[in-house]
């Protein structure tokens, strides 16, 4: 990367120069600062959350999702205890991670779709099991395995100052994925959160369709974790949908409206972090600025939404 030209910068100066290396075509020519690095994959994380976190939230399924968000790290660590002591020279590759965090995932769904199904455990105490034991086993294994490695302050809060161009482009895939399953069945992703019942009638399996968004979300919050870790990524998931409900009753208009809301959010606290690094020497955990924005983006759109009197229903 290039000598980063945001160094020294208050808020409104960073915007200023942003803005102008966008308009003049630097940040397209040129080698990206980490700072751009930082809003570009921040602002893909909102594309990609957004796209899966609306279904998740008009399914009432972000219990399931923020299950899922705190088991990956159970791939995570199982991953660097198994493979770590057989790398002798290249060291445990990002990629084993995400085979592991993803099978992860889907054990997580599985089990708890199992407890449901099966043996007739009530669908938020199943959720509860499966999440509490595997995540306390991660803490466990983290606790006992990984006290001499950065594996377990990043993989649950994230890292944003070391990301790179490569998590530009992983995550930049992942949301193309998501935006070319979610337009490939969204009639029938439509029907499903809205009425199974009718979803059945039509030959639309919400089984099928109930496995392939919590896929998707396994994806994503696996492709998320560098950046915001495993437990942050669900305020992208849920709170970005949530704060473009208030605003819109229209699905076609929610996904895009959430994403807008995601973006903003990113560049602002990108900003805001670079702000408090230059001005009053204190480093902030932008992951954290980004959760933050996005509680404000909620309140504020709560907010008019009582003043205009909208409902909650989409």
């Amino acid at each position: 990367m290039i000598k980063n030209p945001y160094w020294g910068k208050d808020f409104f100066s960073f915007f200023s120069l942003f803005f102008q290396r966008l308009f003049t075509g630097e940040v397209f020519t040129g080698d990206l600062a980490s700072d751009e690095v930082q809003m570009f994959v921040l602002m893909l994380i909102a594309a990609a959350t957004s796209i899966v976190g609306t279904f998740l939230v008009l399914k009432k399924m972000t219990m399931l999702a923020n299950s899922l968000s705190h088991t990956l790290l159970l791939g995570l660590v199982a991953a660097f205890i198994i493979i770590q002591p057989l790398s002798w020279e290249e060291g445990l590759n990002f990629s084993t991670l995400l085979i592991a965090s993803l099978v992860a995932g889907l054990a997580t769904t599985f089990l708890t779709d199992g407890l449901t199904r099966y043996l007739r455990v009530q669908e938020d105490a199943s959720i509860g099991l499966v999440f509490t034991t595997l995540f306390a086993l991660s803490i466990v294994l983290v606790t006992v395995f990984t006290k001499n490695v950065h594996l377990g302050i990043e993989a649950v809060m994230g890292n944003v100052d070391a990301l790179h161009k490569e998590d530009l482009k992983l995550i930049f895939g992942i949301a193309l994925g998501d935006l070319l399953v979610v337009s490939l069945f969204f009639k029938e992703l439509k029907i499903v959160a809205f009425d199974p019942g009718l979803a059945s009638s039509q030959g639309i399996s919400p089984n099928f369709f109930n496995a392939l968004l919590m896929i998707l979300t396994a994806a994503t919050s696996i492709g998320a974790f560098r950046a915001v870790g495993v437990l942050l990524v669900l305020a992208f998931l849920v709170g970005l949908p949530l704060t473009a409900r208030l605003l819109t009753h229209r699905l076609h208009l929610l996904i895009p409206l959430a994403a807008g809301i995601g973006v903003l959010c990113s560049l602002v606290a990108v900003a805001l972090s670079r702000h408090f690094l230059s001005v009053y020497q204190v480093p902030l955990s932008t992951a954290g600025l980004v959760t933050m924005t996005i509680a404000l983006a909620y309140v504020i759109s709560l907010s008019l939404s009582r003043c205009s009197g909208k409902g909650k229903t989409v």
